[in-house]
């Protein structure tokens, strides 16, 4: 009799019921993949003075072709040697439909080996914590997208619509590449809204993932020069028009003034639904603000800094020169006074309140630059929901809380573009855990590999749900 399973037919069935199991034993490890990126980003010193982000861009672009991707997707591009950036595109199966673009930085800020308690260019894993210039800030985003392409390529699997990676190369300093990304090579990002996986977060607060923020609006960073001129003379014989004296009387008066609160849809929701993680009193002046925009209850809230910068523009005097010799009258007195404006707050305006608030046609102000707006980005349901569910599956309970960067970022520039932006990194920590640009850089290990999954599955999850 013949063995049954020598019969070709049922062969054929036990080798198709075989083929994924073999495939998904021979699929990489997702986190190791996590970290083995990580290591390679970390330990190619991106710094501005060192310039290497081409190397960078290089060797993650080499990763993706190895895994599959067509060399004509991976491109690495720059306005000059030095802002190298690179640019990928996951083909989709309907090209009618508008891309999702997801960013990221390669560039990081300088560190000194004397400052670390490790070398800041090597990956370091010590008590479940990776240790390495750029781990948070912004070679964990950069690892993030890489890996979450190389994964869909791996477990084949084909958006709905083409997805773009764009990691930048000078975001810590000038932003030129983002901003010669669009403004020379736009169809190569053009896209319906981008994902920044340097901006947003998770808070976690008494050991318990608490809130998870969504970045949709950022406020307009402007800087004045305030200047007083006069004949000055010598110091044996003062007189009362001083310059610095009256500049420092401006001075005195801007640090006296508040701008007038004024919240938008981001930073109304931010109040409403982060008051379920505040206590009962904080929550009710939060719920209090978004609501009605209670004056008593703003005042309170403004003692915190975050909250301050949340409900109002600001601006602050950041320098100060003045003088040219000990024995003489200063002749000139000139302070620097840097401004985040509210978005949709013109800039025009901002000049002129500022005159008013120095209150001395003898003080001149000048912005010294024009400044780039960054109109905030809708509460897109199809968006928000996406991250909510998405949420859910890995921290239950954790509230999603759109906000506004008081900072910048990259994705202010395509906020100016018309492309609307959302911060989605994921990464949750304290919130006087974050060391980024500072003394021993640091992200936890579980929340890294937690991140890159909860990412992964994301944008699985809006590749196909996206609104054309």
């Amino acid at each position: 009799m013949l063995n049954p399973l020598m019969n070709p037919h049922r062969l054929l069935a036990i080798c198709a019921l075989l083929l994924p199991l073999v495939a998904a034993a021979q699929r990489p490890d997702p986190h190791r993949q996590l970290d083995a990126l990580l290591k390679e980003l970390v330990e190619i010193n991106t710094s501005d003075s060192a310039g290497h982000t081409g190397d960078a861009a290089r060797a993650m672009a080499k990763r993706l072709t190895d895994a599959g991707f067509p060399a004509a997707d991976v491109q690495v591009i720059g306005e000059t040697p030095k802002l190298q950036c690179l640019v990928v595109r996951f083909r989709g199966k309907n090209p009618g439909l508008q891309p999702i673009l997801m960013i990221a930085h390669l560039d990081v800020v300088d560190a000194r080996r004397e400052d670390w308690s490790t070398d800041p260019y090597r990956l370091v894993e010590k008590d479940g914590w990776f240790y390495g210039r750029g781990v948070l800030d912004d070679k964990q985003g950069d690892a993030i997208l890489i890996a979450t392409l190389m994964r869909m390529k791996q477990d084949g699997f084909v958006p709905d619509r083409d997805l773009i990676v764009a990691l930048t190369a000078d975001e810590e300093t000038s932003s030129t590449s983002i901003k010669w990304l669009i403004e020379k090579n736009r169809p190569l990002i053009d896209a319906a809204f981008a994902l920044n996986l340097d901006a947003g977060g998770g808070e976690v607060k008494d050991g318990k993932n608490v809130r998870l923020t969504v970045q949709t609006a950022e406020k307009v960073y402007l800087t004045y020069e305030l200047e007083v001129r006069n004949s000055g003379g010598h110091s044996s014989l003062p007189v009362p028009d001083n310059a610095i004296y009256r500049l420092g009387k401006g001075l005195e008066r801007l640090a006296a003034f508040t701008f007038p609160v004024k919240l938008n849809e981001t930073t109304r929701a931010f109040f409403e639904k982060a008051a379920v993680t505040q206590s009962p009193s904080v929550a009710a002046d939060m719920r209090a603000v978004a609501r009605t925009g209670d004056a008593a209850a703003a005042r309170r809230l403004s003692a915190v800094p975050l909250y301050n910068a949340t409900l109002r523009t600001t601006c602050v005097a950041t320098r100060l020169f003045a003088g040219h010799a000990d024995n003489a009258l200063p002749q000139v007195a000139r302070a620097t006074v840097n401004c985040r404006l509210l978005p949709g707050y013109p800039p025009d305006s901002a000049t002129a309140q500022l005159r008013r608030i120095v209150a001395d046609t003898a003080i001149h102000v000048k912005a010294v630059y024009a400044p780039t707006l960054s109109p905030p980005s809708p509460l897109r349901p199809d968006v928000m929901g996406a991250i909510t569910k998405t949420a859910a599956k890995y921290w239950p309970g954790a509230v999603i809380v759109p906000e506004m960067s008081t900072g910048a970022t990259d994705g202010l520039y395509l906020r100016n573009a018309g492309i609307p932006v959302y911060g989605t990194s994921s990464i949750f920590d304290a919130v006087d855990g974050d060391r980024s640009h500072g003394r021993d850089e640091r992200i936890n290990v579980e929340a890294y590999h937690t991140s890159g999954d909860y990412f992964y599955d994301l944008v699985k999850s809006l590749s196909a749900n996206a609104v054309p």
